[in-house]
């Protein structure tokens, strides 16, 4: 890979990452908005979704919380995003200590979801 092809590739993740943290500013915006406005958040009680396909769901249903978490899990998912695609670039480059190393960060990352939990 050229320089200017890196370059270029770093300038389409920049703008990726901004586009990312604006999207999720935008959706937790709406979440919130719908949340004061209907004093609900769309859920009974003291229950809500912890599981990223709930809260999905709960977000297509137009539950004020579950839009509010999915404005946080694309948060999330940017920078991960970010890692994954760094993966590709260095292997591009031919930099395969820095494509090893990445790929263990976006290992870890990867399992760190899976494991973790809400409590």
């Amino acid at each position: 890979m050229h320089k200017n092809e890196i370059e270029e590739m770093e300038i389409v993740i920049s703008k990726f990452l901004k586009f990312g943290v604006l999207l999720s500013a935008f959706v937790i915006f709406i979440g919130f908005a719908m949340f004061l406005l209907t004093g609900n958040s769309g859920y009974a009680g003291s229950t809500y979704p912890t599981e990223p396909i709930a809260i999905l769901k709960g977000a297509l249903a137009f539950k004020s919380y579950s839009i509010i978490l999915t404005g946080l899990m694309i948060l999330i998912a940017t920078p991960v995003f970010r890692v994954g695609v760094s993966i590709i670039v260095f292997m591009k480059e031919k930099d395969f200590l820095y494509a090893k190393i990445t790929s263990l960060v976006f290992v870890i990352l990867i399992i760190s979801f899976i494991l973790g939990k809400v409590e």
